[in-house]
């Protein structure tokens, strides 16, 4: 069991939300996917007072799983946003899984430096491969052309991270 679960704060679109989550990680290339939606409720009809008036049809609570790992978000009006101050971390094999998650989220959100974007409802997401192999060598000089390069990207490209480390 799952002792620490991420919760999420949407607007108004957590369903839309939770069902393009669920759908982006379940056609991830080259893996069978854990993803799903697993239970919702909703604001009861009839609240017309406070700061949830208005919210009938809306996510009370919805749980989610992607990869295995559980979510839970909820539409809570507009009282907070997300912000680049906590990420969703993906650690991709292949080039063509970090094309996926990458064309998925900015589709909509937003590239940013260095792997990391935002997806249509302001949360941050690092597309990246391991790191570890271009950043922790013994060769410091292979390891700050890998730095260098990744810093001049959006998107990460393994190829040119790989050719930068090797000096090619």
């Amino acid at each position: 069991m799952q002792k620490i679960t991420p919760f999420l704060w949407f607007d108004k679109d957590a369903k839309e939300a939770m069902d393009f989550y669920v759908a982006t990680f379940n056609t991830s290339p080259g893996k069978k996917s854990e993803s799903e939606v697993v239970k919702i409720k909703y604001y009861p009809p009839g609240i017309t007072e406070g700061p949830m008036a208005g919210m009938d049809g809306k996510v009370l609570t919805g749980v989610f799983t992607l990869e295995g790992q559980t979510f839970m978000c909820l539409d809570g009006g507009s009282l907070f946003k997300p912000n680049e101050s906590m990420s969703f971390l993906i650690e991709c094999k292949t080039q063509e899984e970090i094309d996926h998650y990458w064309n998925a989220f900015t589709k909509e959100g937003q590239e940013s430096q260095c792997g990391w974007c935002k997806d249509k409802w302001g949360f941050s997401w690092q597309v990246c491969p391991s790191m570890e192999q271009f950043f922790t060598s013994p060769d410091s000089e292979a390891n700050r052309r890998a730095m260098q390069a990744m810093l001049a990207m959006k998107k990460i490209d393994i190829a040119k991270l790989q050719e930068a480390f090797d000096n090619k």
